[in-house]
């Protein structure tokens, strides 16, 4: 396949969940015959983020038909915080495990998770859950590195008095990613932050998640993912960036070595959010998978 974006708007919906919760997300229905059989890529954000870090993706690989879903997930976006500040992951599974139930009841979606988008899918499918069809991992394994996870909660916390214009979060954020050359127009970042009564903006998300990213828990999450990896049937891929301080070469054998019929692709120079750093690179991979691996619905 050769992507073009489209001019195709995304459609907003919401799923209940217990304590108040709300999830929120978005959909892009490709044009089309109705009726037509679709392929459906349900795409998770990493921790920090929102749908919104899907939106490039998103609009290419609807220009190819596909029916793409985005989610926010709790205490991230426009979804609600949890009452209780419990953001363990077993409570995203169970999040993943009521939007497949509610939005994908005809057909199984892939999925594409990025960092903790991809261990709650881990989790779902290794626990047997039949949430998809197909799995993408993007910059995440089964083991991980642990002075990476500690480096993304430092940058997390390091953010909790919000910042005086979208410009300083802008220089914090190239400061995080000297990689990634800083915009010059920082209208983008208001998806990502809200201007709240202090006057200062705010990462849009519950600062009490943050607390989850450390060393010590990645080490914990460590044992827990090996032994439900090997679980995993589904056709799996593995996309990294090739500068992440989260996925190593060490951490890839060792996900082939509990996964053997996962298949795994680099983005040169690109670092922990791999389709932000390149995302035609990152797309051009995907599309394969999809097209040569996972193949259309029923196949």
């Amino acid at each position: 396949m050769t992507g073009t974006d489209t001019a195709v708007e995304p459609r907003r919906f919401t799923v209940a969940r217990d304590a108040g919760v709300t999830l929120v997300g978005e959909v892009w229905e490709p044009a089309g015959p109705d009726g037509a059989a679709v392929d459906d890529i349900l795409m998770l954000h990493g921790g920090a983020q929102t749908r919104h870090a899907w939106s490039r993706a998103a609009r290419r690989l609807v220009g190819e038909g596909y029916r793409v879903t985005a989610m926010d997930a709790r205490g991230h976006g426009d979804s609600d915080w949890d009452p209780e500040g419990d953001y363990d992951i077993h409570r995203m599974a169970e999040d993943l495990d009521a939007i497949i139930a509610d939005r994908f009841v005809a057909r199984r979606p892939v999925i594409v998770g990025a960092s903790l988008g991809g261990m709650t899918a881990m989790l779902s499918l290794g626990s047997g859950a039949d949430v998809a069809r197909a799995l993408v991992l993007v910059d995440v394994t089964p083991r991980i590195e642990a002075a990476g996870v500690q480096r993304i909660g430092e940058f997390m916390r390091s953010g909790f008095d919000g910042f005086a214009s979208l410009d300083e979060a802008a220089d914090a954020i190239a400061a995080y990613q000297p990689h990634r050359k800083r915009p010059s127009n920082t209208d983008g970042l208001r998806k990502n932050l809200r201007l709240r009564e202090d006057g200062r903006w705010h990462w849009h998300w519950d600062p009490r998640f943050a607390g989850n990213a450390s060393a010590d828990n990645a080490e914990i999450g460590n044992a827990f993912f090996e032994t439900l990896v090997p679980k995993i049937q589904q056709p799996t891929l593995l996309i990294r960036g090739s500068a992440s301080d989260i996925v190593s070469d060490d951490t890839v054998r060792h996900l082939l070595e509990l996964l053997p019929h996962a298949y795994t692709m680099e983005v040169p120079e690109a670092g922990h959010m791999v389709a932000g750093d390149d995302n035609a690179v990152f797309l051009d991979q995907l599309e394969w998978f999809l097209t040569e691996i996972v193949g259309t619905p029923g196949e």
